[in-house]
């Protein structure tokens, strides 16, 4: 194992960590990397994460961009520091919610809290964990609220990815429709409804009968919260999980899932049966369109057949 003192840091994580070397010169006036991130978190909350350059962010603080790289050597490094300001650390009153599973739902409700404050940072490319003090703080609160249970390493770490993994997934779907509440001045029933109804003109019980079924049921109509419902079961079957005896556990986790016939990518035959069945989906599809048309041309024949009589 190689020892921490014998890594040399990237610039980005060295600073989200306060190690980095001062910049030797810069401008006269007062210019810092915490305020350089302020600016940029300004930009994002208001225009969104492709509107943050260093050219904007040096506009916005009155200074050229030449001064910005004096502090924050690249952009990539200014997008880590912004993300782990604007993530924050998880409050005292969240780690202290209570039992584990208090402390995980608490988890989750302020880190998707989080998110929909700065949906921006749901843009932000996954490369990996951030190695910064906030992102650590949210790890090691998931890790604490699992201590006095019986779990190896290993499963409070997967349990913690179950919170975050879900906090992630609501926070995205959530931001994106308050983008389109806003910017397409409708409110949430309204989307709502139009996606009901847009279903309904196109999910037909023959093609897709399971799917039908949902729809007449009025599940995109339901206001119930899935994420929070999901996160209550998944949290169950690692309670009921930590009731068994440990000694009856499985002997070692699943492994990673990888993409499937990796080996064979390369065969010209496989590649061949992969192109037929792609032409085979396409035509399916294009058969339902047809279908979909034809079933609403007779419709309106027969609605027009009524109407004369």
């Amino acid at each position: 194992m190689t020892d921490a003192t014998d890594i040399e840091l990237p610039r980005g994580v060295a600073l989200a960590w306060g190690v980095a070397a001062n910049p030797q010169r810069g401008p006269k006036r007062e210019m810092s990397v915490e305020r350089i991130v302020e600016a940029a978190v300004e930009i994002a909350d208001a225009e969104g994460l492709a509107a943050v350059s260093m050219a904007a962010v040096a506009s916005k603080l009155g200074f050229t961009p030449m001064s910005l790289y004096r502090y924050v050597s690249a952009k990539d490094d200014l997008v880590l520091l912004m993300q782990e300001e604007a993530t924050g650390a998880p409050s005292d009153a969240t780690r202290e919610a209570g039992g584990w599973r208090e402390r995980l739902e608490a988890l989750y409700r302020e880190q998707l809290q989080h998110y929909l404050r700065h949906p921006w940072v749901l843009d932000i490319p996954i490369s990996g964990v951030p190695a910064t003090p906030n992102s650590a703080a949210w790890m090691d609160a998931g890790l604490s609220a699992l201590a006095e249970t019986d779990l190896t390493y290993d499963e409070r770490l997967a349990v913690m990815l179950l919170v975050t993994g879900t906090a992630h997934w609501a926070g995205s779907i959530l931001a994106g429709y308050a983008r389109v509440e806003r910017e397409g001045g409708l409110d949430g029933e309204t989307i709502t409804r139009n996606e009901d109804a847009l279903f309904r003109s196109l999910i037909t019980a023959d093609a897709y009968p399971h799917l039908r079924a949902a729809i007449e049921s009025g599940v995109f109509l339901d206001e119930s919260d899935p994420f929070s419902f999901a996160l209550e079961r998944g949290l169950d079957g690692v309670a009921a999980y930590i009731a068994t005896d440990p000694a009856s556990r499985r002997g070692s986790s699943p492994t990673w899932v990888t993409l499937d016939d990796g080996d064979i990518a390369d065969d010209k035959k496989f590649r061949e049966a992969q192109k037929a069945v792609r032409e085979a989906e396409k035509a399916l599809r294009d058969a339902r369109k047809i279908e979909r048309q034809v079933a609403r041309d007779a419709r309106e024949r027969r609605a027009r057949a009524r109407g004369e009589r």
